[in-house]
């Protein structure tokens, strides 16, 4: 039995994926996908951020093999958001860096919407 959902997806495209999604969460700190989704991201999200409170060299390795190199506004990349902004304001947080805010069904094809965001 899996742990985690294969959202219909081949290993490949699910990882790509979820790399997106971690990525654009941490350049924009809210966005708004199906509920599926959003639950799954929750638990990639915590572990980057757990890297990111850590701050040493192997958990920057380790959240570079998720955090696509994409540049936010300012003169920074999506990983240096997630090491210098993101990360220190949860130094006393135990857990439960994101908050999944549900929205109802989609139009078209009735899937549930959800908003996930940084807490």
């Amino acid at each position: 039995m899996a742990t985690y959902r294969k959202l219909n997806r081949r290993s490949d495209q699910r990882k790509a994926l979820l790399r997106d999604l971690v990525t654009q969460l941490i350049l924009h700190e809210r966005i708004e996908t199906t509920e599926i989704k959003a639950k799954e991201l929750s638990r990639i999200m915590d572990k980057m951020i757990t890297h990111g409170k850590k701050n040493t060299l192997e958990s920057r390795r380790r959240a570079a093999q998720t955090v696509r190199f994409m540049d936010t506004d300012q003169d920074k990349n999506a990983l240096q958001k997630l090491f210098e902004d993101i990360a220190p304001r949860y130094q006393e947080r135990q857990g439960g860096y994101t908050r999944i805010m549900k929205l109802g069904p989609r139009r078209g094809d009735a899937t549930e919407m959800a908003i996930i965001e940084l807490v």
